[in-house]
Formats: structure tokens, sequence, C-alpha cells
């Protein structure tokens, strides 16, 4: 048998694409339609539909390449949300299928502005302050948002 290769690292660009193509995929194969936006749309990646066209939500996809469920985002994040607007954040599993995360903006933005002013006042491992930085993380290490589709509300 051949053994199982580990996938190479993308570039962030290429993963960036990959991601986006994938939730792409995967919404078309919930029924929904996708319609990937051009690179110059501002915070939205994906627009999608239900079958009928009747309610509409704007995605936006952020990508990881390894095994653990966190993304990263820009602090503009903390204040981009709006009841339509979700995350489809993609774990590429190392090559594996990926799995899909559905998180509401309004859940990223919170998530993200609280857990770094926890870790802005929390000191480093040599007691040092930390340094303040534009990078945002969101973790989902209880995969509470793991493939919730139903969260976009399109079939309702």
């Amino acid at each position: 048998m051949f053994e199982e290769e580990e996938m190479k690292k993308l570039s962030s660009i290429a993963s960036g694409i990959a991601g986006v193509y994938s939730a792409a995929a995967e919404l078309s194969m919930q029924g929904y339609i996708a319609s990937m936006t051009s690179r110059n749309t501002k915070g939205i990646d994906i627009f999608v539909a239900n079958e009928d066209a009747t309610k509409t939500v704007g995605v936006q996809v952020k990508t990881n390449q390894g095994s653990l469920y966190w993304w990263l985002l820009n602090e503009k994040a903390e204040n981009y949300f709006a009841e339509n607007l979700f995350y489809v954040l993609v774990n590429l599993n190392n090559g594996g299928k990926p799995d899909m995360f559905i998180v509401p903006s309004k859940v990223v933005a919170t998530y993200i502005r609280e857990s770094h002013s926890k870790w802005l006042a929390t000191l480093g491992k040599k007691g040092q302050k930390h340094n303040d930085t534009t990078m945002r993380q969101f973790k989902d290490k209880d995969k509470q948002y793991l493939n919730r589709w139903d969260l976009l509300g399109l079939d309702k």
C-alpha cells in the first residue's frame, strides 16, 4: 500500500483561494446559489442565496492549512459585522477533506475583541507585557460551529 503523503504547504494566496473555492463548492452542495465575488469586493468573498433567491447573505472566507481550529483575522474584523454577514472558516486539514465552520460575523467580532483584550492584559511567558498587534485569532477548539450551515438562515 502507498503511504499517505502530507500535502505540501501552500502559499497564503493559494491557501486562501483553495478555501474560497472549497467553501463555494460546499455551499453549492448544500443546495445554495454561491457566487464568488471579484477580489476587489470589500469584505465579502461569496454571495449566497437560497434556491429561489429570496434570501441572501454575504460570506467572508478565512483559511488555515493545519489541523488546528484557529484562524487569523485583522483587527478590522472587530467592527465589521452585520446580521447577514457570516464567516466560513475553512480548515484544509493538510490536504484531507476540508472542515468548514460557519460563524456569524457578530460572534467573530465579539470573540476576537474580547480575546485580544484578555491577551493584552495577560503577561507573557517571561513576565513581560504583550505588544499590541493588528492580528487577531478566532478559535473553535470545541467545534461548535462545524458544518453549521443552518446558521445562514437561508432555509427558513
